[in-house]
């Protein structure tokens, strides 16, 4: 008898963002049924088929036989025969979505909550009290920096990618 492996948070958060990126394509799929097929389209169709062919997924003949379906295709609601049992087709993966503000909501929250600290810092550095203001004052401003960090990192990380 196989043994059960118990299920972890982890994965059923995995599952869960799978089943809603999967949702996303199958309503795009759904919206854009009745849009008719531009000639881009088709094309980016077409590589998407020779890839499944030379990934091993298709053979020749099957191959011929969706590329046939393809050229006689009208709307979008066409492709579905075409990409039966393959993965859904590039055109209808959702773009990824750009970071929101919450990030910057986060921080503006976490600021919040160090500024009371880092006064206190102040007021007992003011009164001769270094090590007290040390133990208040240093943190707060750590927990400033951090979560100033972990709020820009989406910039940062977009100015990465499309650097120099």
């Amino acid at each position: 008898m196989a043994e059960r492996r118990p299920v972890k948070p982890g994965d059923l958060i995995g599952f869960a963002t799978a089943a809603g990126q999967e949702a996303r394509e199958v309503a795009a799929r759904r919206r854009m049924a009745g849009i008719r097929l531009t000639d881009e389209e088709r094309h980016v169709c077409t590589d998407e088929l020779a890839e499944q062919f030379a990934i091993g997924r298709l053979n020749e003949d099957e191959l011929h036989r969706r590329v046939d379906l393809l050229n006689d295709a009208v709307t979008h609601g066409d492709l579905q025969p075409i990409f039966a049992g393959l993965p859904t087709p590039s055109l209808y993966k959702p773009q990824p979505r750009k970071p929101g503000k919450w990030r910057w909501a986060a921080f503006a929250g976490a600021v919040w909550m160090a500024v009371p600290f880092a006064l206190v810092g102040l007021l007992l550095l003011v009164f001769g009290r270094e090590v007290a203001a040390a133990i208040f004052g240093l943190p707060a401003l750590a927990w400033i920096f951090f979560t100033y960090r972990w709020a820009s990192r989406p910039q940062r990380e977009e100015r990465r990618r499309s650097g120099p």
